[in-house]
């Protein structure tokens, strides 16, 4: 990449001006945009040349293995190479890359199943996304990748059942809210070792606040993190290098080989709370999509995302549908792309005629018909949907003074009205919803309606916990005796770190919330601090 003394504030706002709205806001003007920012060739390098990978002389492996979106008879397998994971470009040329892949059937590599040969391309950072297909359905599998002498970890993964199969059982953890500068991954070491057949991210897989040369929280004494962490993300490079950051976490790297992942992101994978291309600074917004791009293209790039979710400029259709045959139908939302800008300014505050407009909505109005007939065509007994923000009312204290949240579904009523309306007349009767970004563990009752605690309960509500945003936390934050006197439909309330199993099953579905005591130093044992099940045809948490 060639030298430039301008800041990368300097070269978004050069970038933005240069295109415009009008043109930035068309395919073609978007590609071109992002590759003004970035000093990215417009036409892609397809023909750079190849590297000889008998020259590698280090680890390029660093970064681990993934897979993801398991399907029947497929899988996505990933790796990005990068022997220098802290350098610019990982450490590599910009050269094509052969990397040789290998799917078996146990972990020693004796009955091979499928093998080939994939290329990691310089201009998305030498990763590799492989759609590896004519694969058994309902199987556990065992990848690897080699590239010159070097061979990667060896990933665990599964396919799921047939379309039509009668799976007794499936169970899911599910995670959020990573935040390196927070504290230590422990969380994911612990997940590494637990039975699940799919972990579901819902969101801030990163953050791009700085990160200090001594990490943050984790107050490192035996390495310092370089200076180019110590600044917010805002180019395609910053991003990719925070991913690299991350990804070098042992703890991530261990939960990733062992188990395959469904992702989605929040808002800080890009920004803190922006809502469409609304930012939360106060910038213009072709600047921002200018970053926003720059952030969607990273986070494919470092992601086991199938080709349909490879982003076109600052859009990417990330929202999509799995299933586990006839137990369950897996709807991940992106609650972010498509929203409206919250009301009242953002953070609590009282509700009133902004937020509660019925024009307002968190999915945008494609998304919220996708996921509303997806619902009329399910032929599954469990209905969930994998999405970001609390879903469920939360008044902050028990008095007719309370305040909601304006960037959870309590700043946009009229869309929640319109999807647990959808979800009754599609005649889903076992819907739950996993939601992360809060920091604490939830488990709640959604309710036909919030105000009437009578009223009938529609499905359930199961909040993963951080896996190291907001510190060591707290078993009763200093708002549980408000929270708990204002919701009756909140079950369960915790504050530690960690991440909740469930297991769903044909006749119940059961929920186990994990958690550590502490994440701000290393070694936290992790121990069940709630467990709740809901039945099959009788929505609602009870004590396990």
């Amino acid at each position: 990449m060639a030298n430039d003394s301008s800041s990368p504030h300097d070269r978004l706002r050069a970038a933005a001006r240069h295109f415009g709205r009008r043109r930035f806001l068309t395919t073609t003007g978007a590609a071109a945009a992002l590759a003004f920012a970035v000093n990215l060739p417009a036409t892609g390098t397809a023909s750079a040349a190849e590297l000889d990978t008998a020259k590698l002389d280090q680890d390029p492996f660093t970064l681990g293995v993934a897979s993801g979106d398991p399907l029947p008879g497929s899988v996505l397998l990933w790796t990005r190479l990068a022997p220098r994971p802290y350098e610019p470009g990982g450490g590599l040329p910009r050269a094509r890359v052969a990397v040789r892949w290998e799917i078996a059937r146990d972990e020693r590599f004796t009955r091979v199943v499928r093998r080939g040969t994939a290329t990691a391309h310089p201009e998305f950072a030498h990763a590799v996304h492989v759609e590896a297909d004519h694969l058994d359905t309902d199987r556990v599998l065992y990848y690897r990748f080699r590239a010159g002498a070097f061979t990667s970890p060896v990933g665990r993964t599964r396919t799921a059942p047939a379309p039509g199969a009668r799976a007794a059982s499936f169970t899911l953890a599910a995670v959020s809210c990573q935040a390196y500068h927070d504290g230590y991954f422990t969380a994911y070491e612990h997940l590494a070792e637990e039975d699940v057949d799919a972990v579901f991210h819902l969101g801030d897989y990163l953050y791009e606040y700085a990160v200090t040369a001594t990490g943050g929280a984790r107050a490192y004494t035996d390495r310092r993190l370089p200076d180019l962490f110590n600044r917010e993300t805002l180019t395609l490079e910053d991003y990719r290098l925070r991913y690299a950051l991350y990804k070098t976490d042992p703890g991530l790297r261990a939960a990733h080989a062992a188990h395959p992942f469904v992702v989605t992101w929040d808002d800080h994978e890009t920004e803190n709370n922006y809502a469409g291309d609304t930012p939360e600074n106060d910038v213009p917004p072709e600047e921002f999509l200018i970053r926003r791009a720059a952030a969607y293209r990273a986070y494919w790039e470092n992601q086991p995302l199938r080709r349909p979710q490879r982003p076109q400029g600052p859009d990417m259709r990330l929202y999509r549908r799995l299933g586990w045959g006839r137990l369950a139908q897996f709807d991940v939302l992106d609650t972010r792309q498509y929203r409206s800008d919250q009301a009242y300014g953002d953070g609590w505050q009282r509700p009133g005629p902004e937020s509660e407009d019925p024009a307002r909505t968190m999915t945008g109005a494609t998304q919220e018909r996708w996921l509303i007939d997806g619902w009329r065509r399910s032929r599954a007994l469990w209905n969930v949907v994998p999405q970001q923000v609390t879903f469920a009312q939360r008044r902050d204290v028990p008095s007719a003074a309370f305040k909601l949240s304006m960037d959870s579904w309590d700043g946009y009523p009229a869309s929640r009205d319109r999807v647990l309306a959808g979800a009754v007349s599609a005649g889903v009767d076992n819907l739950l919803v996993l939601t992360g970004d809060v920091h604490v563990a939830y488990g709640l009752d959604l309710k036909a309606d919030f105000d009437d605690p009578d009223s009938r309960t529609l499905g359930t509500e199961v909040v993963a916990t951080s896996i190291a945003s907001g510190k060591d936390g707290a078993d009763r934050p200093a708002n549980w005796s408000d929270l708990t006197r204002a919701n009756p439909h909140l079950k369960f309330y915790n504050g530690r770190r960690g991440y909740v199993t469930v297991e769903l099953g044909r006749d119940l579905a059961r929920a186990d919330f994990r958690a550590v005591p502490y994440v701000t130093r290393p070694g936290a044992p992790v121990s069940t601090v709630g467990s709740f099940v809901t039945e099959a045809g009788d929505p609602g948490l009870k004590p396990a």
